[in-house]
């Protein structure tokens, strides 16, 4: 799918986390979120079975370096884990294939000195939120100190807003519009904010977001099937062409969602993103920005280069 060499980087990957729950689900919402999701692994050929029982006992920094492997993947950036401390000591294993953010509640008291551990201490490169899992504004001033921290330091920050969970989910929230960051990421332009699923509903939203703050970018991530659930008709090649007409390739990042085992990597997610791509006619480093390399610059990484690229930076 890509030149020879180039090697893919994805911004959007989970280990296993605490995730937190709004509410206690009734039996016929938890009955109907399992008849969805049977729904979509028929859909999307998932796998729910382990290949064999000595997979399952390896250790999952191991298995994820396997299906890195198994896909050519050159790095993956693990957005969420048990806690700060555990996802750098699972990801401390492969530096060269792994990256990973912070991921603890910005309404804690100590949020910014952990940020800062987990940066300076730890290694981490960014941060993620939940917006509807966040219960006070963002632009509340309490949150001060971790938009400087972010701002002095060029941190990004990758914040999920829209629909969030499954059957039963959030879907009203004073935080899920990408619109709730709009004063914080006009007030600090040295953030980049990062937007992930095409604003998950909100891609409306987003837009006006970009087209206001030079510093929101667009994450792929996931399967994208909040757009059979908007009153007008999308498709991921609209979303692509739009996004890539407001901001161009720069601001366009790659993800997966990659979130597990059985499952393991999401590669399906990269094959449907590179098609439509290369059907809309985007140039290869555009796409090699919009697939790694733009993913790359933010958290600091070299640049994945093609062979035949290569090639000409030794001539000259």
């Amino acid at each position: 799918m890509f030149r020879t060499g180039f090697q893919v980087f994805d911004i959007h990957g989970h280990l296993p986390y605490n995730y937190p729950k709004s509410f206690e689900k009734h039996d016929r919402i938890t009955r109907y979120g399992s008849e969805r999701s049977e729904r979509m692994r028929l859909t999307w050929d998932l796998r729910t079975e382990e290949a064999d029982s000595e997979s399952a006992s390896r250790p999952l920094v191991e298995r994820w370096k396997d299906e890195l492997d198994r896909y050519g993947i050159g790095g993956l950036n693990f957005l969420t884990a048990w806690t700060n401390d555990e996802l750098a000591q699972q990801i401390a294993a492969y530096p060269d294939l792994f990256t990973g953010f912070a991921s603890h509640p910005i309404e804690r008291p100590d949020a910014a000195a952990e940020l800062k551990r987990a940066v300076d201490k730890l290694g981490l490169r960014g941060y993620k939120l939940f917006g509807p899992l966040t219960p006070i504004s963002f632009d509340d001033d309490s949150l001060i100190p971790v938009w400087k921290l972010l701002a002095d330091r060029g941190l990004p920050i990758l914040i999920h807003f829209g629909l969030l969970g499954h059957a039963g989910g959030i879907v009203s929230h004073p935080n899920i519009s990408p619109l709730a960051i709009f004063n914080v990421a006009r007030r600090y332009p040295d953030i980049p904010f990062i937007i992930p699923h095409f604003g998950c509903g909100y891609f409306q939203e987003l837009l006006h977001l970009c087209w206001s703050c030079p510093n929101v970018y667009v994450d792929t991530s996931g399967s994208n099937q909040w757009i059979r659930w908007m009153p007008y008709e999308l498709t991921l090649e609209t979303l692509f062409r739009k996004t890539y007409e407001l901001i161009g390739p720069e601001r366009i990042i790659y993800g997966s969602d990659s979130m597990g085992f059985p499952r393991g990597y999401n590669y399906r997610y990269l094959q449907d993103q590179t098609r439509v791509a290369r059907d809309l006619r985007f140039s290869d480093p555009e796409i090699e920005a919009i697939f790694g390399n733009n993913a790359r610059k933010l958290l600091r990484l070299e640049p994945s280069v093609p062979l035949n690229d290569t090639k000409e930076l030794t001539r000259s």
